[in-house]
């Protein structure tokens, strides 16, 4: 199958990539590198573009018979949504748009959507069902949220299906060593920290510690982005299938608080690491926590990579063989 990867040089989306080809699917990658990297493209072909560039979307889809969208390319960081709302509208929304207008020129009617946890905002229960309702507190959960409703629009006036995947805390790194996190501004916790294990950062900000939770940080729930990555084959191959539809949550079901995240990053690379306390963040939830049974019981998906210090084990392999990164 012939597939567009949107982001696919990014860091879930070189996963991504990399499982498709695996399985034998044809891919193209459409990334700007704004921060995506090219070294980060191990399968598939980059053709460096913005979805901006309406004319190029169209182009390429129409020029590579393309049969399938897995669309990741999105700005993510919540801080910054926070402060800079017209950004994350325009970038996930506008460009989206794009997208779908030009899926629909082509004839191309399948698209796997890159969603995230951020649309619950505050939950009203743990662990979060995909009915649970959506009050998202910053705009980049508004942008994600928004986006999923336009996706069920297109669907009931063009025959548009779809399968949106809202991620929680992406962790981790490829276990075979080609692939890993590396961003600028780095604002995820796991590769803070073992940033500064490696001593790249004086110490860790843990950003609240007066949360409605047992030790008063932050709890999240952290999913290894090769399982993430299989999640995206196995819906697309449903949507091929004919599965109509559909939302889902991926993550492990159960949560880790920043505290205990560090203690078994330190547990990972035999020492202590400094951390130091910091005020809240803009629009961060005290707790974010997965039920993902429906992904289980109908796309058939099992992460592989559940516990906590093998996801952190990963990226402490990759981080300790690319101090600096792809360097590019």
């Amino acid at each position: 199958m012939k597939v567009l990867v949107t982001g696919g040089a990014g860091y879930i989306g070189s996963h991504v990539v990399k499982v498709l080809a695996r399985a034998g699917h044809d891919v193209v990658i459409l990334d700007n590198l704004g921060e995506g990297h090219r070294r980060a493209v191990v399968s598939g072909r980059l053709v460096v573009g913005d979805l901006n560039d309406r004319p190029l979307v169209e182009e390429l889809l129409a020029a590579e018979k393309v049969e399938a969208v897995i669309h990741l390319a999105a700005h993510s960081i919540v801080p910054e949504s926070v402060v800079r709302p017209e950004k994350y509208f325009r970038n996930n929304l506008v460009s989206g748009l794009n997208l779908l207008d030009a899926m629909l020129a082509s004839g191309c009617r399948y698209l796997v959507f890159s969603s995230t946890a951020a649309v619950y905002g505050e939950p009203e229960r743990v662990p979060i069902e995909e009915d649970h309702p959506t009050l998202p507190t910053n705009p980049y959960g508004e942008s994600k949220l928004f986006f999923e409703a336009i996706l069920r629009r297109y669907e009931e006036a063009h025959g548009l299906r779809f399968i949106s995947l809202r991620y929680f805390n992406a962790a981790g790194a490829d276990p075979e060593g080609e692939l890993g996190e590396d961003h600028d501004p780095e604002t995820h916790l796991v590769p803070i920290i073992l940033q500064t294990a490696l001593g790249l950062r004086s110490a860790v900000r843990i950003f609240g510690t007066d949360y409605p939770t047992p030790d008063g940080t932050c709890i999240r729930d952290y999913i290894h982005v090769s399982d993430l990555a299989e999640a995206h084959l196995l819906a697309l191959n449903a949507l091929r299938a004919g599965k109509h539809s559909s939302i889902y949550n991926l993550g492990n079901g159960e949560g880790f608080s920043v505290r205990e995240v560090l203690q078994a990053a330190e547990q990972v690379v035999g020492r202590p690491i400094p951390a130091v306390e910091a005020p809240r963040r803009p629009g961060d939830p005290a707790v974010l926590v997965a039920s993902s049974e429906r992904a289980q019981k109908e796309l058939g998906w099992q992460p592989r990579y559940a516990d906590l210090r093998v996801i952190i084990s990963t990226a402490w392999n990759w981080h300790r063989s690319h101090p600096a990164g792809y360097g590019d």
